[in-house]
């Protein structure tokens, strides 16, 4: 008898936990979908909760605050454009037209005003600065494994490891688009950013 019980909180403890996932997942994608239909708008609380078709206090029973919430749903919707811009990457027929054909995809696309928004707001408020880092690391991994595969596939090099080339070029695609938005001179269009990669096909010197 106590041994069902326990199997039966068991079960209960599961399904909540379950459902705590799939209420988070739908509060992210329904944020990031909406950052990207009205880039630059304010989104609500309301609206957020409305289009996940949840309750508004679970935006921050589950995330704390509807800050720590944008930056979810800014790295997801980053993330997603990551994963266009690998596809476009595996189409280049050599390793200049992957620099060229990667920096021209990666400044235009849509997730990188509300990334842009996520960082200030790490910088701002300390205690989404840990949110920030976890899916900035997220993205390196994810660019450095792509990257990996792809230069083994075509016997090309890098000079410099790979963890430094994913870092070194997110750093430079993301500092672009702060410095543009804090209203520098300029427009991201004036960055070299293929540049920032030093993915090549040339035989090393000897």
């Amino acid at each position: 008898m106590e041994k069902n019980r326990t199997e039966a909180r068991s079960t209960s403890s599961a399904r909540s936990r379950d459902r705590g996932r799939a209420t988070r997942r739908r509060l992210i994608e329904a944020t990031a979908r909406l950052c990207k239909e009205r880039p630059g708008a304010e989104v609500s609380v309301a609206e957020i909760a409305n289009a996940a078709g949840v309750f508004p206090n679970q935006v921050t029973y589950y995330f704390g605050s509807k800050d720590s919430l944008l930056v979810h749903a800014a790295f997801l919707g980053l993330l997603h454009d990551a994963r266009r811009i690998e596809r476009i990457g595996r189409q280049a027929p050599d390793a200049a037209a992957f620099r060229r054909n990667i920096a021209r995809a990666v400044l235009a696309m849509p997730s990188l005003p509300s990334v842009a928004r996520a960082l200030a707001a790490g910088i701002s408020k300390p205690e989404l600065a840990p949110v920030v880092d976890q899916h900035l690391q997220l993205l390196f991994r994810q660019s450095e494994r792509f990257v990996s595969q792809l230069i083994d596939s075509r016997g090309w090099r890098t000079r410099r490891p790979l963890s430094v080339e994913a870092r070194t070029f997110w750093s430079t695609a993301l500092g672009a688009v702060l410095l543009v938005r804090a209203g520098a001179h300029g427009t991201v269009a004036d960055l070299d950013l293929a540049g920032a990669l030093t993915i090549h096909d040339e035989p090393e010197r000897g």
